[in-house]
């Protein structure tokens, strides 16, 4: 238990010291142990991923594996449970299929689907990873996070066409993302298929972190400017409710019971 307490001690000390990192002095300080047990437990964190290292120095700081276990939470809140009774109020609000995603390294996910009045039906399989750059949902994801990883999203991703309106410039991709922004809601203007719009805005959670998106889809013929403006800003209205049931579920989630557990060592 002694060790696990010390490792975990030195994650929050590596997202406690920013961008100057942690050092290995630093760790064996916070620790107040040598500086070779300090090592030790740094190369197991670097080795699993919760931490990585950068040279001269060296310093540590929060590794990869982390970003992937938020992106596993963000999954396993019931968004799905939740947003069922939503998307199907914004469905029959618009008359539109309605959607929900969520996170995956910066791609939306879909978990649930209310289909629109009529005949049409679109092509949206549940569970599948789609393009950030070309729907309206994963430009939704897209505005919430800074520059820099935006461009990181997109070259691993790749700006593939999808049709002759997809954005495959991440310089033209910025600026719709900065509208985005603006607006409070993302537009696919016949970008993912010819056609078909789509108009997403973001969720998040009690830190305003990204977990995913809702957007609706629609044919693009019969979406003037003036109903779109009128759709995102409900679609915009039905993501914050979202977010906020969302919330609302985790505060009334029973705290963890610490009782059976020793006290940390070397904290007071």
């Amino acid at each position: 238990m002694q060790s696990v307490d010390r490792a975990l001690r030195l994650v929050d000390r590596a997202a406690e010291a920013g961008p100057e990192g942690l050092t290995l002095n630093g760790a064996a300080e916070a620790l107040g142990v040598a500086k070779s047990t300090a090592f030790n437990l740094l190369k197991t964190l670097l080795a699993h991923g919760f931490l990585r290292e950068e040279r001269p120095g060296p310093r540590y700081f929060l590794g990869m594996s982390l970003m992937r276990f938020g992106d596993l939470v963000a999954q396993q809140l019931p968004v799905a449970e939740i947003s069922r009774p939503l998307l199907r109020e914004l469905t029959a609000v618009t008359s539109l299929t309605s959607r929900v995603a969520v996170v995956d390294d910066g791609c939306p996910v879909f978990l649930e689907r209310v289909d629109g009045p009529g005949t049409v039906r679109f092509h949206a399989p549940l569970g599948c990873r789609e393009a950030p750059h070309a729907s309206a949902a994963g430009k939704a994801i897209l505005a919430t996070y800074d520059e820099d990883r935006v461009r990181t999203i997109c070259k691993a991703e790749g700006l593939v066409p999808h049709t002759r309106l997809t954005i495959t410039d991440v310089e033209a991709l910025l600026a719709d993302l900065e509208e985005t922004r603006a607006r409070g809601f993302a537009i696919d203007d016949e970008e993912d298929a010819e056609g078909v719009f789509c108009i997403g805005a973001a969720f998040t959670d009690h830190q305003n972190r990204c977990l995913g998106a809702v957007s609706v889809t629609g044919i693009r013929a019969e979406a003037s400017a003036s109903r779109v403006l009128h759709i995102g800003q409900t679609v915009r209205e039905y993501a914050d409710r979202l977010t906020q049931e969302l919330g609302g579920r985790i505060a009334q989630l029973p705290p963890p019971s610490l009782g059976a557990l020793p006290r940390p060592v070397g904290r007071r």
